[in-house]
């Protein structure tokens, strides 16, 4: 994970403090207003205004170019409990599924740059994302994510995404997203997750983390 000084730590730790609380302030967690640029502007304290994503007390995601098939289906799993998290839980019940269309097409279209911060061995990573680990029944990710790792529909975009987040998502797959999901990503992703070591995810993340 990236160091943070100063100004930077402060409101990292000022956000991560922000974060939690709204995991526990029931309705409030949506934001104010109703209208969907409410809701955009919303996603943005913690995601960025660009969408990039943010090194913090936690690593949040980045959503920009992310495929809104994927967001879409995320959400609506947040809202029904398919996936664990108290905070994005609350913020899913709390926005209108007719909005989530409109808030997914707003962050797909961004692509800033990446922030990097892998500390994966990327040599490893990106012959795992093109080639897979047969000996380990591992499929190349290039053949759902897209040899840009651009993703498609449904299957997210993994080009410019922090790669402690990623690290995190593939190394607790089960945990946090049981064995079913929207548009049935989990029925292929658990065993796979299953079958890398520590190493070949932080490499695998540490790879496509710098792809844009």
């Amino acid at each position: 994970m990236i160091a943070i000084h100063g100004r930077n730590a402060l409101y990292s730790i000022a956000l991560a403090s922000a974060v939690v609380a709204a995991g526990f302030s029931g309705s409030a967690v949506a934001g104010a207003g109703g209208g969907v640029q409410d809701k955009i502007e919303y996603c943005q304290v913690c995601h960025g205004e660009t969408g990039r994503g943010f090194y913090g007390y936690y690593a949040i995601p980045r959503l920009a170019g992310q495929q809104p098939g994927y967001i879409e289906n995320q959400l609506r799993d947040y809202a029904s409990g398919l996936r664990h998290n108290s905070v994005m839980g609350g913020v899913a019940r709390g926005v209108s599924p007719a909005t989530y269309g409109a808030i997914a097409a707003h962050f797909h279209a961004m692509n800033p740059a990446p922030l990097g911060g892998g500390g994966g061995n990327v040599a490893l990573g990106r012959e795992i994302f093109a080639n897979g680990l047969p000996e380990s029944n591992v499929p190349a990710c290039s053949a759902c994510h897209g040899p840009d790792a651009h993703g498609t529909g449904q299957i997210p975009r993994l080009a410019g995404q922090l790669p402690s987040y990623l690290v995190k998502t593939l190394s607790n797959w089960s945990p946090e997203r049981g064995h079913s999901s929207a548009g049935g990503l989990s029925a292929l992703m658990v065993p796979t997750t299953h079958n890398l070591t520590a190493a070949q995810i932080a490499a695998v993340a540490a790879y496509v983390g710098g792809l844009r």
